[in-house]
């Protein structure tokens, strides 16, 4: 039976992930500190017997008892919401918290797995970026917290696995969706379906000509099981994981607005600084080395998380 770390366990896509490796039989440690995590994410999980939650900060030293296979790192906030008010603790946890996830690998021997992020293209000059591409980033800009400390995860991973010899896999995350997501997570979706449900304004930021490509959590987590899971993938470099599906972010809101039946303007706001204007991964290394692609059409998703944020707002009205 495997033992995974799950760090970041209680968060949007950690806990999705602690979800699918106990359905397939794995015993599950969850370590998260709940800053963004939630404990009512893992509330349906946790009274499985090969579950172990651990409320712990991984910018200190971390010690689980026992024998660890597999490590996936994946504790950050990540919403650009926080970028402002919680940089110092992003940017520590993305350096220090990277550096203690990977001594826990070392110490068990196991299997590493990192969470980086397309925000490592920056403000992308190449298009679509593939893993080839090293980016343009602003290292002292808004987002420069989360952006340059995955950067620098990437590489202290790299390093730290050829030094040790330790198994490192890393995974460049793009814009990932589901039901799960927090209302007030602060990221394109939730704030538009909210605001499209609740019938308030759909606040666009700029002229909403700015592309994303939004992947489905179910498929995300597929996508990182099979990167951990393949053999014979060391020094295999990152890899991205995301839809190439294309839209732009206006696309997005009146695609929300007419699935919630939405009677919501559509506003224009300030583009946020550093907002990249355009995002799209190339897929065919992830597609070639893991047969993975994502298989959620982006109306069948959104519909998930209306479903569930309908609901939620029907049970917070009576």
């Amino acid at each position: 039976m495997t033992r995974t770390a799950v760090i970041g366990g209680a968060g949007f896509i950690g806990n999705s992930l602690c979800e699918k490796l106990l359905e397939r039989g794995d015993e599950v440690v969850c370590v998260d500190n709940l800053s963004s995590g939630r404990r009512i994410n893992i509330s349906r999980i946790e009274t499985n017997e090969r579950m172990l939650f651990v409320k712990h900060d991984i910018t200190e030293a971390l010690h689980i008892e026992g024998r660890i296979d597999r490590v996936f790192h994946l504790a950050s906030m990540a919403s650009p919401r926080d970028f402002a008010t919680h940089a110092l603790d992003i940017a520590l946890t993305g350096s220090v918290g990277t550096l203690n996830a990977l001594l826990l690998a070392k110490e068990k021997r196991a299997r590493f797995l990192f969470t980086s992020t397309s925000e490592v293209y920056g403000q992308p000059a190449r298009h679509p970026q593939s893993e080839d591409y090293w980016g343009n980033v602003n290292p002292v800009g808004i987002r420069s917290c989360y952006d340059e400390s995955k950067r620098f995860s990437e590489m202290l991973s790299t390093v730290f696995g050829s030094t040790h010899d330790i198994d490192v896999r890393i995974a460049r995350i793009f814009n990932t969706y589901g039901p799960a997501m927090r209302p007030g997570d602060g990221r394109v979706v939730p704030n538009f379906v909210s605001q499209a449900i609740a019938g308030r304004p759909i606040t666009v930021n700029g002229d909403g000509s700015q592309t994303r490509c939004f992947c489905y959590i179910d498929d995300m987590v597929d996508g990182l099981m099979k990167l951990m899971d393949r053999d014979g993938l060391r020094n295999a470099g990152p890899v991205n994981l995301g839809s190439d599906r294309e839209i732009t972010v206006l696309q997005l809101a009146n695609m929300i607005r007419d699935a919630t039946g939405s009677q919501s303007k559509i506003v224009f706001q300030e583009m946020p600084g550093d907002d990249p204007v355009r995002r799209r991964p190339d897929i065919r290394k992830a597609n070639q080395l893991l047969g993975w692609k994502p298989k959620t059409p982006l109306a069948d998703g959104l519909n998930m998380v209306i479903e569930r944020y309908s609901s939620v707002a029907a049970k917070t009205v009576r």
